[in-house]
């Protein structure tokens, strides 16, 4: 069984302080996948998102446009975010290894169910810090308690029952 990821709240919160730019790898142009969802808030955040995903290379994602790989980026990479599978995410990490110096790539973050340990260890190897298994957009809502605004956490809204009292 894999070792628990975890990650401070300062370490998290350190990074989408720090990161301005985003290539996100595995971005879809279509509305309802989790990504266009993840793009469009990091982008309502003030972030530049960048899409890289090879079938829509050449199109636009969200009035970005989209490119094939990571070296295509037209502008530094602060951080790059990895919407694929795990076993895919190796390649990637070691892409962004390679342009790390090229493009200034301080992190790799993988997103919910994205865990690739050889991957993360070697860009840890290589001086980017590595997040996995987690959600920027997940995350910077959590940090910044816009979960509250939809009443989570605020104890008004609740999945338990209330117990009614018969008098």
């Amino acid at each position: 069984m894999a070792e628990e990821l975890i990650y401070s709240d300062a370490q998290l919160r350190g990074i989408l302080q720090r990161v301005r730019t985003i290539a996100m790898v595995g971005a879809s142009p279509n509305w309802n996948r989790p990504s266009y969802f993840a793009m469009k808030y990091l982008l309502e955040k003030g972030y530049r998102v960048t899409p890289v995903n090879p079938r829509s290379a050449g199109q636009e994602i969200l009035g970005m446009p989209c490119v094939a790989t990571l070296a295509e980026v037209p502008d530094p990479i602060d951080m790059v975010d990895i919407f694929r599978a795990s076993d895919a995410a190796g390649a990637i990490v070691d892409e962004a290894i390679a342009l790390r110096d090229a493009k200034g790539i301080s992190v790799i973050w993988m997103q919910l169910g994205v865990r690739n340990d050889a991957a993360a260890a070697r860009g840890t190897a290589a001086g980017l810090e590595v997040v996995m298994d987690r959600c920027p957009k997940i995350e910077y809502g959590r940090l910044h308690s816009e979960l509250s605004w939809g009443g989570f956490n605020s104890h008004i809204i609740s999945s338990r029952r209330r117990r009614v009292h018969i008098r």
